[in-house]
């Protein structure tokens, strides 16, 4: 049986879509209807935009009642965390004091890229360090080029040891980053990773969703800077790796 013209032309432009565009569709159509079910419930959601949502939407496999349940969670959280909108450094002095994150340059894809140093962290009250893991977050987000959504991070344990091990400050900041900014991670480098460390590794891990365990790279010394190059260029790579960038500390950008 033949196809009329109008069928032929709707065969071709579904052709045309191929399964990326009707997954989009769907995602669009998912954001519309877990819009509708979060403004009953909070009005305030009105003021979030669709990305957001549909951040929400892909760390929940596109679950509309799970992705729902935790957008709310995270408003609540956000209304109690930070009540100003904005942490002030003012709030988190003897964390900034620390000099432990730095932020600069993008990767390949246009990533921002963040530099966390382990054993320059110190245990102190688990508020300012939950104060200075928001704060950071919010920093880098603000900074995102646009059109995109995830930061690249190295973290370097070079020279971590058990006095910089904070097994509370470490499940603190995991449930913030995956609660309450999901999709904001693209990838994790952990780089100059002494044995010792492993054994903090080993509680934290369980703790991990499997969607952030896939973006978490262990880097050998001897391959550091191949592995780094094959996603950063030379040219926005942090000096200390043997690029061109200088660090930044992330309370100066």
């Amino acid at each position: 049986m033949q196809m009329g013209s109008e069928s032929r032309a709707a065969a071709i432009e579904g052709g045309k879509q191929g399964p990326l565009g009707r997954e989009e569709e769907i995602e669009r159509s998912k954001v519309g209807i877990m819009r509708a079910l979060v403004l009953r419930e909070d009005p305030s959601s009105e003021e979030v935009d669709d990305l957001t949502l549909r951040r929400f939407l892909r760390a929940r496999d596109l679950d509309i009642e799970k992705a729902s349940t935790m957008f709310l969670k995270y408003l609540s959280w956000r209304r109690e965390s930070i009540p100003k909108g904005t942490i002030a450094p003012s709030e988190i002095p003897n964390e900034l004091s620390h000099n432990k994150l730095f932020m600069q340059g993008v990767d390949k894809i246009g990533r921002p890229i963040v530099v966390g140093f382990g054993a320059r962290h110190k245990q102190t009250s688990v508020k300012e360090f939950k104060g200075f893991v928001t704060y950071s977050l919010e920093k880098i987000c603000a900074r995102m080029p646009r059109g995109q959504e995830k930061f690249v991070c190295i973290g370097d344990l070079a020279e971590w040891g058990y006095a910089n091990s904070d097994i509370r400050g470490y499940l603190a900041a995991l449930s913030i980053l995956q609660d309450c900014y999901p999709e904001r991670l693209g990838k994790l480098f952990i780089v100059h990773v002494p044995y010792i460390f492993m054994t903090a590794w080993k509680v934290v891990y369980p703790f991990i969703d499997s969607k952030t365990k896939k973006k978490i790279v262990f880097v050998e010394n001897k391959k550091l800077r191949s592995t780094l190059l094959a996603d950063i260029e030379e040219s926005q790579l942090p000096d200390i790796y043997g690029g061109k960038l200088p660090l930044v500390p992330i309370q100066d950008c």
